[in-house]
């Protein structure tokens, strides 16, 4: 880590211990964006391009007073990203994973799970689980929002909110693409995508894009398969110059078979916590083990732009996902650790349908005589799920490490039993919200922002027969300023808060979670610097943070799936970014976050007895996660590349006595252009075959480990 550290400092010298991000990576508290003459020498940043990210204003990122992160298109490519969580991680401060039960993992700020909100194309599902990475191929970018963001994407982003975009038909030039990819473990991708205009001349203007990607691969851990498609159509049409609307569908099937839950941890769990390396890829799932998804979105955009200042969108959206697993799921050793207990049996199923409607109103005006924007809006929308849980918690059997027969799910007794409901969840949330910045000077910028939400939740336990409605009322907001010291330097402040339901998400709360739990609320204080260097050769963002939650669910270090309240716990942190071009041919690039994350107020009950948790860091955050990219255009049409990720050490338990190593993992890339429609490239992941725990599960104590070394190569083109 030291190393790593050093060599990021070292190349981002000529700011203030800035280290380095991709250059198309959008850093903390800006975005950048990808504009090259020549892709293969790779990006310039750009900071006063307007972002959507962190703002309906329109800002650039030099303007916006919040940490904005972006990983563009470019940026996916250039890492090699094959999910969006793989783009994710690409940004200062996210550690994000997939182990089962829980989607899509993410801490970043010291927080996690529903904490973190996790959007697609800005619209909250309020449930983890939907957030599985899937294909990268129809995304854009994604985007992350550092901090209490209730004031822009509705209550629950206390740390912070990611947000995957998906392509969408623009008026851009004509092009096909394509790729094919083949790595280790039979990993394959063939994706496509087209951009066409459907005619020309006078009139209404129509555009369509259609992009579809397959994946497969038969894992690297024993018998887990995995097969998913994923399709996207948008058509855009612009009826005359001042009205627009854009259709988009996008559709995902995904199947899973024997999913891994993680290996066991060897006994005695305390301290550093261990595996058996020799039995590094056993699955102790059942043969027919199963996960499945299927999920479909629709969008109806229409954009009315009444003059140059004043425009008014309105999104009409429907989601529908329904979730299928079977598995048995917890696995323990023995006490002298020569076999493993496995227990768990678990029949589950989800059906979520999502309904709303945002409408928002922008406008350049003037306050007083000074410039001012401002952004005007209302949200509704119906989130409803139901569940079929069937559990079975006993020891299903013991068996021998390297020589055991999985057996199938329905040797478990009891999964046959015929599904029924288990529970349903209703959650109305209607908003109403307001955003300003107002130039005070033309050096002074005050930007502001205050958000409404009416939230009317019923919840319905249809094994007993019972049901519970509350409603909450949510008022969140910030104010920030940015001062220009010069035109290739800004300081900014801010001050945000946010709501966050009991439990942390409505969508699967159960009574006893809501009955009478108030929201909780947070707070941060945040300060940073966004800057150009060296004559515009880098650019680097540097941003120091305080978030107070209060009155929060954390879940059990025992039991799971059951939470326990806590009073508060808080997060301090810096998050550090630059991208430098050394020579016109040579890019270092890469972030560096450091967070300090504790508890103040919780006592947890274990087996009947009260602890005192106050200081302690909660589970599966790391204190420090770093990235560090080189490339090398070393000759016309070729490039190299080496990156490195370092995520610190973390705690399995709220009492801090058991902890994950830490780890970094190495790349090596290499690309060629063929011609100026075709290019080919080699890329070798985790060149030291670092094993390693991407995600501890807390209950359980089981290790979810990462992809061994493997080497991937792909063909991509463009027309």
């Amino acid at each position: 880590m030291f190393r790593l550290t050093s060599l990021a400092l070292l190349i981002g010298s000529a700011s203030t211990c800035a280290l380095a991000q991709d250059a198309s990576l959008t850093l903390p508290a800006s975005t950048i964006s990808a504009e090259s003459e020549v892709p293969a020498e790779g990006t310039r940043l750009d900071l006063d391009k307007p972002a959507e990210a962190g703002s309906r204003l329109n800002l650039t990122p030099r303007e916006n007073p919040a940490s904005v992160a972006v990983a563009d298109r470019a940026t996916m490519e250039r890492i090699g990203a094959r999910t969006f969580q793989d783009a994710a991680n690409a940004l200062p401060g996210v550690n994000a994973s997939a182990p089962p039960g829980w989607g899509g993992y993410v801490s970043y700020r010291g927080l996690n799970g529903a904490q973190i909100a996790q959007l697609f194309n800005g619209i909250n599902l309020q449930y983890g689980a939907a957030a599985r990475p899937v294909g990268a191929w129809i995304y854009d970018r994604v985007e992350l929002l550092g901090g209490p963001s209730s004031f822009l994407n509705g209550s629950g982003a206390v740390g912070g909110s990611l947000n995957m975009v998906t392509r969408l038909a623009d008026r851009s030039e004509d092009r096909v693409e394509g790729r094919i990819s083949y790595g280790r473990y039979d990993t394959l991708e063939t994706a496509f995508g087209i951009n066409q205009a459907l005619n020309e001349g006078d009139g209404p203007r129509h555009y369509a894009r259609l992009d579809y990607s397959r994946t497969g691969s038969n894992g690297y851990i024993d018998r887990q398969e995995n097969n998913a498609g994923n399709l996207a159509f948008s058509l855009l049409s612009d009826f005359n110059e001042r009205l627009s609307h854009t259709l988009a569908i996008e559709y995902l099937e995904e199947q899973e078979d024997s999913p891994y839950w993680g290996s066991p941890v060897l006994r005695p769990l305390s301290g550093e916590l261990h595996i058996d390396r020799h039995d590094r890829f056993a699955n102790y799932n059942v043969e027919d083990g199963r996960y499945e998804q299927r999920t479909r979105w629709l969008r109806s955009i229409t954009e009315y732009r009444f003059d140059d200042a004043t425009r008014l969108r309105n999104t009409f959206y429907h989601y529908n996902g329904q979730r299928d697993y079977r598995n048995l799921e917890v696995y323990r050793y023995t006490a002298d650790n020569s076999a493993v207990l496995r227990s768990g049996g678990y029949r589950q199923r989800h059906d979520q349908e999502v309904n709303g409607n945002r409408l928002e109103l922008t406008r350049q005006d003037q306050l007083f005589g000074l410039p001012s924007d401002w952004a005007f809006g209302l949200d509704y929308n119906r989130n409803q799920q139901t569940n079929y849980p069937l559990s079975i918690g006993g020891t299903f059997d013991t068996v021998t490490p390297g020589n055991y027969q999985p057996g199938h799910f329905l040797d478990i007794p009891g999964m046959a039993a015929p599904r029924r409901k288990g529970r349903s969840t209703w959650t109305d949330t209607r908003s109403a919200f307001v955003e300003n910045r107002t130039r005070l000077s033309e050096r002074l910028a005050l930007v502001s922002a205050l958000r409404y939400d009416h939230l009317d939740f019923e919840v319905r336990d249809h094994v007993v027969g019972t049901g519970l409605e509350r409603r909450w009322d949510a008022l969140t907001g910030r104010l920030g300023l940015v001062y220009d010291l010069s035109e290739s330097l800004s300081l900014y402040s801010q001050f945000s808060t946010s709501a966050e339901p009991p439990g942390g998400t409505l969508t699967s709360a159960s009574i006893a979670q809501v009955r009478d739990m108030d929201l909780s609320s947070g707070r941060q204080i945040e300060a940073g610097s966004k800057f150009d260097f060296l004559d515009g050769r880098g650019s680097a963002t540097a941003a120091v943070y305080r978030i107070v939650r209060k009155n929060i669910s954390v879940p059990s270090s025992t039991l799971a799936n059951v939470t326990e309240q806590a009073g508060q716990q808080t997060s301090t942190g810096v998050e550090l970014a630059a991208s430098f071009k050394i020579t016109p041919q040579l890019l270092a690039a890469g972030n560096f976050a450091w967070v300090r994350a504790e508890y103040n107020e919780f006592n947890e009950s274990v087996a009947g007895v009260v602890y005192s948790r106050e200081g302690k860091t909660p589970v599966n955050i790391p204190e420090r996660t770093a990235n560090l990219w080189l490339t090398w255009d070393f000759a016309p049409g070729w490039q190299v590349g080496a990156d490195a990720r370092y995520v610190a050490s973390v705690y399995a338990d709220t009492a801090n006595s058991m902890w994950v190593p830490s780890y970094t993992l190495y790349g090596l890339s290499m690309s060629h252009d063929l011609d100026r429609h075709t290019k080919v490239s080699a890329r070798l992941r985790n060149l030291t075959d670092q094993v390693y725990a991407r995600f501890i599960h807390q209950s359980n104590t089981q290790y979810y480990l990462g992809e061994p070394r493997s080497l991937e190569v792909a063909v991509d083109w463009r027309f």
